[in-house]
């Protein structure tokens, strides 16, 4: 299984969650089968309420699970819509949030859910159609 965190800067396990999905510098998937850890850097963080290209781009990962500090309800749906399920972090260490997924720990965020909601005045039909 491959799980996504949004992060600042790549620290391996041991990376902070970024405070939110969509303007995040960089993600850092990680692979619990092969135990690998790769980085996708955020090429839209000029324009994070969209998140079209950076869903696009988990898809073409085969990333299963993005874990979040924060998330908008537009990018939420999207991410669900191609479905993604997104859990809300505990912690801030990649590490400790690894260990309460695979023990059934952490919140499944559902559409019509997202933290740190905020109006950016389009829908999502406007961005990604």
């Amino acid at each position: 299984m491959k799980l996504c965190f949004p992060v600042e800067e790549n620290a391996s396990l041991d990376s902070q969650v970024y405070g939110h999905f969509g303007s995040a510098p960089t993600f850092l998937v990680v692979d619990t089968d092969s135990h690998e850890i790769f980085e996708l850097k955020n090429s839209e963080r000029s324009a994070p309420c969209c998140a079209c290209a950076t869903v696009r781009e988990l898809g073409r990962q085969q990333v299963d699970v993005l874990l979040v500090g924060a998330i908008g309800a537009s990018a939420l749906k999207k991410l669900c819509r191609v479905g993604l399920k997104v859990y809300q972090a505990r912690s801030m260490k990649i590490a400790e949030n690894l260990a309460w997924f695979s023990q059934e720990q952490l919140s499944e965020l559902r559409p019509g859910q997202g933290l740190g909601i905020h109006g950016h005045g389009h829908s999502l039909g406007e961005c990604c159609g």
